[in-house]
């Protein structure tokens, strides 16, 4: 689907690692150089056209954003460096502000790192607890499983809407409605849902939700919180600096701007911005429904696959995103992944930034093969291929 557009799949490579990052149509690079070779100046800081062009572009972006995610109000989507920062700065400048020593903050066993170490430095600093949901046989998180964990102490719930390894889509709508009869607060990682998936934060409910424009066709370095308005109020700047006060006299005499730009200090990624606008621009007319269901095809074709290959332990056979991980009976993840390798096969080996998830399957390291759109059946028929001789991967890694 739609594969002319992407350069990188002009190059001889068939890349099944989406999950780590995407590759980048025509179209968004094309914004991106577009702004560094005709209208480069700063944002919000310049009395002359190209400055106008480039706060035009800028909050076109968050308008897009808004939009794409179904927010309220634009005021409730700020720009950072990325999925990781939105979460820090959710848990910095909101949480560590009215979270106390008996409070206890949800996560489970199979989240990204980014969704797991700012809540245990939370717990660090301040006494709180991090305690599991338990997943059930399929390592999934259900609805019954989150009332089970909730006690009475219970502040906060945060879960990625779909996991990098796993890959299962947890039940958010659900889970935020319970959370809300309850007065727990719910965030969710979006890492790998936003792109693949159509969005909608109001229908959903959720009270924050961090994303990352390079997962969604868009450039690294720029990310999204969203947070609802009358919660984002409350957010304290973890930056200080130029763009994000009114007026500083003295040291009792400092005003911050109003929502967003007072969470968005100093000169920001412009170009990031206007390249995370042009990947909305295009991921929306593709349409994202179309985008799922081509996904979950493609994954069931490869499950199809793999599951007459019996040297193969597929770790999450029943899940409905595009990630599959699985290991070779006998060899190493990454001794397979160098495999692959040698025939222009992109796959990621290792515990994928999910390195407490290990209690849970009982193994370390996976490879893992994350589908996209501009994927296809003949690539999987190639990387099946190669999967089904094990003596062959066993000799060549001699």
């Amino acid at each position: 689907m739609n594969r002319e557009d992407f350069p990188m799949l002009k190059k001889d490579i068939i890349y099944l690692d989406n999950g780590a990052t995407t590759f980048k149509p025509q179209s968004v690079i094309d914004a991106i150089v577009d702004y560094y070779s005709n209208y480069c100046a700063n944002a919000h800081r310049g009395d002359y056209d190209i400055s106008y062009h480039v706060d035009e572009a800028y909050e076109s972006a968050r308008e897009k954003v808004r939009n794409f995610i179904h927010a309220k109000e634009k005021e409730e989507i700020v720009f950072t460096s990325g999925d990781t920062e939105s979460l820090n700065l959710v848990v910095r400048g909101f949480f560590e502000n009215i979270i106390e020593k008996e409070d206890e903050i949800l996560i489970t066993q199979s989240e990204h790192a980014s969704n797991v170490l700012p809540w245990f430095r939370l717990a660090q600093k301040y006494g709180c607890k991090v305690n599991y949901i338990p997943l059930d046989d399929n390592h999934y998180v259900t609805l019954e499983n989150v009332k089970k964990a909730v006690t009475p102490k219970t502040k906060i719930i945060a879960l990625a809407f779909i996991t990098n390894v796993i890959g299962d889509i947890r039940p958010i709508k659900e889970i935020c409605e319970f959370a809300h009869q309850h007065n727990i607060f719910v965030v969710v990682d979006g890492a790998q849902s936003v792109a693949h998936r159509k969005t909608d934060v109001e229908d959903l409910d959720v009270d924050f939700l961090t994303f990352s424009a390079h997962k969604m066709c868009g450039p690294t370095g720029v990310g999204v919180l969203y947070g609802k308005r009358a919660l984002m109020e409350q957010v304290e700047p973890l930056n200080m600096g130029g763009g994000m006060n009114e007026s500083f006299d003295s040291v009792d005499e400092v005003h911050l701007s109003e929502l967003p730009t007072r969470l968005e200090a100093g000169t920001p990624n412009i170009a990031g911005v206007i390249g995370l606008g042009a990947a909305i621009d295009y991921l929306t007319k593709i349409g994202m429904e179309e985008i799922s269901a081509y996904e979950i095809k493609l994954r069931r074709y490869l499950i199809d696959k793999l599951i007459d290959i019996p040297h193969l332990d597929i770790i999450n056979l029943e899940s409905d995103s595009g990630i599959v991980a699985l290991n070779v009976e006998g060899i190493f993840s990454q001794d397979v992944a160098y495999y692959l390798n040698k025939y222009n096969i992109c796959v990621r080996a290792g515990s994928h930034c999910a390195k407490i998830l290990k209690k849970e399957v009982g193994v370390t390291n996976t490879c893992r093969i994350s589908l996209y759109f501009y994927n296809t059946e003949e690539e999987i028929d190639a990387l099946v291929d190669l999967l089904r001789d094990k003596e062959k991967i066993l000799k060549e890694m001699l």
